[in-house]
């Protein structure tokens, strides 16, 4: 048996059209299920406060609620075509099991406060996830830098010895510009931990009294977004802040990947990854690759086109919301899940790398203490650093 869609007045409507329309919610939604269920619940309970629903009508939905959220989670119902989305997927398993009394979950409800307060739910508990994982690689770094730390390893510019350099500068570069990423997860956090709720089509709801301060705290919202028309504006902020954050995060692992890239060629030999991070050729037996750190890579790129569709949604529309909106929790959902999975494989793989100081000083040219000889001859001479650039230079 399907449910009807929400907005349905008993018209018909072409099945291509529908198709279109709903694209691939169906599928997407199923991430937000239990988000929108936890959403209904509160919103339930502030109804029954409210006076808006009699004591045991608002306990019945409850129950009801976590009846349908439970019958999810144990695989036994999944969101249909024609239902279009997790909202009234839930609503028609409601109103199958409570009758009637089902539909009274929509009072002073919106599908457009609905989508945007279950995704705000779903970018805290990402965000939360993120810092996490943050803070494993982190970790990675540490338990890298006091095993290997010491390693003298030259240092480059332009993919030429520069100066020297050691295992210790090179990875504390990378775990000091991945620390500082914690404050753009804080950012996403802030503009996520706001309450949409009560918002409705994005002009509240004229004649109903809500209680959205009671929403807010039941749902461990800081604060209830206001003014109303606000809420709709909103859209893709959040979104994009999170992704921006991510972009950074895979932006500085892709250049370490870079780098481990370039130390564990033949050509440089100072790094070597254990088997179980590299993989081998289909044609050529000598061959050893470095296939995730080239994924990791490929990933920070990647992220970044994810990054510009979240935005690009927004760009010209009018207030107020558009179906186009609907199309963003396709690029969010592709970036969050990017974000983790390089992420977690990159603070296993840290510990899966061997600097060989033999080779690193084998490799290392006499001329990448020129500077220091420059800087020598500054204190002891008295003498310009330009003229001790000059001089160093001239001795080759």
């Amino acid at each position: 048996m399907s449910a009807g869609r929400l907005w349905d007045k008993g018209g018909s409507l072409d099945a291509k059209i529908l198709a279109f329309t709903v694209g691939s919610d169906p599928i997407l939604d199923l991430r937000l299920v239990p988000f929108d269920i936890h959403a209904s619940i509160a919103h339930v309970q502030m109804l029954g406060s409210c006076g808006h629903l009699a004591a045991d009508e608002a306990d019945a939905l409850v129950k009801g609620l976590e009846s349908v959220g439970a019958d999810f989670k144990a695989g036994k119902w999944s969101i249909e075509t024609s239902q279009e989305d997790c909202h009234t997927a839930i609503e028609y398993h409601l109103t199958e099991r409570l009758g009637p009394l089902g539909g009274k979950v929509h009072l002073g409800r919106s599908r457009n406060d609905q989508v945007l307060t279950a995704i705000r739910l779903f970018l805290k508990a990402e965000i939360g996830a993120a810092r996490g994982r943050l803070s494993a690689l982190l970790e990675a770094f540490d338990r890298l830098i006091a095993a290997q730390g010491s390693i003298a390893i030259p240092g480059y510019t332009h993919t030429q010895q520069a100066m020297p350099s050691s295992v210790a500068l090179w990875a504390g570069g990378f775990s000091g510009e991945l620390a500082s990423c914690a404050a753009l997860l804080d950012a996403a956090w802030a503009l996520a931990d706001q309450s949409p709720l009560g918002s409705a089509a994005g002009y509240g709801t004229p004649g109903l009294t809500l209680d959205r301060a009671e929403t807010a705290r039941l749902l461990d919202f800081s604060k209830v977004q206001e003014p109303v028309t606000a809420a709709q504006l909103s859209r893709g902020k959040a979104e994009s802040a999170l992704g921006f954050a991510l972009v950074q995060i895979l932006g500085d692992l892709g250049r370490l990947a870079a780098d481990i890239c370039l130390f564990a060629s033949q050509e440089f030999g100072f790094v070597r990854l254990d088997d179980d991070v590299s993989t081998g050729s289909s044609i050529m037996p000598q061959k050893r690759n470095p296939d995730v750190f080239e994924l990791i890579r490929g990933h920070a790129t990647q992220a970044q086109a994810d990054l510009l569709a979240l935005l690009g949604l927004t760009t010209g529309l009018s207030s107020g919301y558009h179906r186009d909106l609907q199309l963003m929790k396709e690029a969010l959902f592709r970036l969050v899940d990017r974000g983790a999975a390089v992420m977690e494989i990159a603070a296993y793989a840290l510990g899966r790398i061997h600097f060989d100081a033999a080779r690193a000083a084998e490799i290392t040219t006499p001329g990448i203490h020129a500077a220091e000889r420059a800087f020598t001859l500054v204190q002891s001479e008295g003498i310009s650093f330009r003229e001790a650039y000059r001089r160093v230079a001239a001795e080759g």
